[in-house]
């Protein structure tokens, strides 16, 4: 059996490394697109990186009004793990 942490990585690692990747393209090029639209907004410079940490943030965000949502924790992961890869 599982425990729940480990299931969480598990969860994570599939949606960026299959179905999202797919849909979206590699993140490199999907959170550049996401960063240059994001400079045009705040007028500010923004890295792939950040989108990544932004967007984890969301999670956090949203985890504080619903703390057992599941799928939050997992896009949580997905994007933290993102952030590090974009920020090499």
């Amino acid at each position: 059996m599982t425990n729940k942490r480990t299931q969480i990585l598990e969860d994570a690692s599939a949606l960026i490394n299959g179905a999202r990747e797919a849909a979206y393209g590699p993140p490199s090029e999907n959170f550049e697109r996401v960063a240059a639209g994001w400079r045009v907004i705040l007028k500010s410079d923004v890295t792939p990186s950040q989108v990544a940490l932004c967007l984890a943030w969301l999670k956090t965000a949203r985890l504080v009004n619903s703390p057992s949502h599941q799928d939050s924790f997992v896009d949580m992961a997905a994007y933290a793990a993102l952030a590090w890869e974009l920020a090499e």
